[in-house]
């Protein structure tokens, strides 16, 4: 029997301090090969402390409009993944309310 792998890689310049100037990321299997990428928030579950680590990063040169766009995406995409992964309709609209909300408040949907 084989075994299939699969790798996503990223690739972070950093300035004298350590803070990210450049942003880069792989997924062959995706067709994704050294895109660039101004942030990127990455969870991984770690079942045996039953807890999420993650990673947040973005290059000094995000536009503060476009963090607040990306982090409303993000949250909109896991109220979609929460429902995928729990089948649990009612929470995923009360999410997708936050959403809304949260988008109303940075003014980030033109009515």
């Amino acid at each position: 029997m084989s075994k299939n792998t699969s790798e996503i890689n990223i690739n972070i310049d950093l300035d004298e301090n350590k803070v990210p100037e450049k942003l880069q990321w792989s997924a062959p299997d995706g067709g994704v090969e050294n895109e660039e990428a101004k942030a990127i928030f990455l969870n991984v579950w770690d079942s045996e402390k039953r807890e999420s680590l993650r990673i947040d990063l973005w290059t000094k040169d995000m536009p503060l409009d476009d963090m607040k766009v990306f982090f409303h995406q993000t949250l909109s995409a896991m109220a979609d993944t929460f429902e995928r992964a729990t089948n649990d309709e009612k929470m995923s609209a009360t999410m997708r309310d936050f959403c809304d909300y949260f988008a109303e408040k940075l003014e980030l949907k033109k009515e």
